[in-house]
């Protein structure tokens, strides 16, 4: 795997600037298109934003670890918290068939990280939330 980087973020929103900007300078290295930087990004801070905002119970300062790298033409990208047991990947679908005034709030951003991604997967690893996901490069 070609090195990317990895970070340590604080569970602050004003830290996403900085996953940006990481992702922004790994994209330009590795000549990747700025519409995948762009999907990358959002994923990013779609996830970030749900653990930053939900998964902590208290107002203490908690550390999200975020890690990217490519293999060939895979990239990878690992999300580890200490938050609250949640995998993403047992949200249910939103329900497109109620009109949006009808619709139950949230889902959308879990969904558009399945929709763009690859491959995700979640695992708890002692009290470790893990996501991984994974993007081809077309």
């Amino acid at each position: 795997m070609q090195p990317g980087f990895s970070l340590r973020i604080h569970n602050r929103l004003l830290e996403l600037d900085r996953i940006a900007d990481a992702v922004e300078v790994f994209g330009e290295a590795h000549g990747l298109p700025h519409k995948l930087r762009f999907k990358i990004r959002l994923v990013l801070d779609e996830l970030l934003t749900n653990i930053i905002n939900y998964g902590y119970c208290d107002n203490g300062d908690h550390v999200v670890r975020v890690s990217m790298g490519q293999d060939g033409s895979r990239l990878r990208f690992v999300l580890e918290d200490d938050a609250r047991p949640f995998n993403p990947l047992s949200a249910k679908s939103p329900d497109f068939e109620t009109s949006v005034a009808d619709r139950k709030i949230g889902g959308l951003g879990i969904h558009l990280v399945r929709v763009i991604m690859d491959r995700v997967a979640y695992e708890r690893v002692g009290g470790t939330n893990r996501l991984i996901l994974e993007k081809d490069i077309d």
